[in-house]
């Protein structure tokens, strides 16, 4: 993976817009790859799903908890990606109180099959998600590549650590976290 670069694809989000007004003052907008991973050098991590276990209780907060040591060493932005829409994406990201990094909704898995990560977790109740996964990304170009073991459909354990912000800032500053 390390020096290719990642998939061209459009992503579906839903963006606040104070003018719609309402409860829900949201609206669809299209965000490219490039928006997100050109010109900058960023992580971007991936998971079976929000609201889920491990998830939720270790590797997006720790991503947010870290994020000041991120930017210290070179990190421009940190995004999420996981196999949910837009609106499951916004309610994760809302209930875990996110506040710095980025939640990128792969509704359609497209981005993540053109990884080559989308495995079948049927034997979850999930069908199609992400394997985890975490990279370094410089200008849309693949720097470092983090990967948990087993990769493979209706894998029974939800192995943890290889892609965990730990791993990678260790790998950014040569500092154990």
């Amino acid at each position: 993976m390390i020096g290719k670069k990642v998939p061209q694809v459009t992503f579906r989000t839903r963006v606040r817009d104070d003018s719609i007004g309402g409860s829900n003052p949201f609206r669809w907008e299209d965000k490219t790859s490039k928006d997100y991973f050109n010109d900058k050098r960023v992580i971007v991590f991936s998971l079976p799903g929000a609201f889920t276990p491990t998830c939720s209780t270790y590797q997006l907060p720790d991503f947010e908890r870290l994020y000041g040591e991120f930017s210290k060493a070179g990190i421009d932005q940190i995004y999420c990606i996981s196999v949910n829409d837009a609106f499951v994406m916004n309610a994760w990201g809302k209930s875990q109180n996110i506040k710095n990094i980025g939640l990128i909704p792969d509704g359609s898995g497209e981005f993540t099959r053109k990884m080559g990560m989308l495995v079948c977790k049927d034997n979850l109740g999930f069908g199609m998600r992400s394997w985890r996964y975490a990279a370094i990304v410089n200008n849309g170009t693949i720097e470092a590549w983090y990967e948990e073991p087993g990769y493979s459909d209706n894998c029974e354990s939800d192995p943890y650590g290889e892609s965990s912000p730990q791993k990678l800032l260790e790998h950014l500053t040569g500092n154990k976290v």
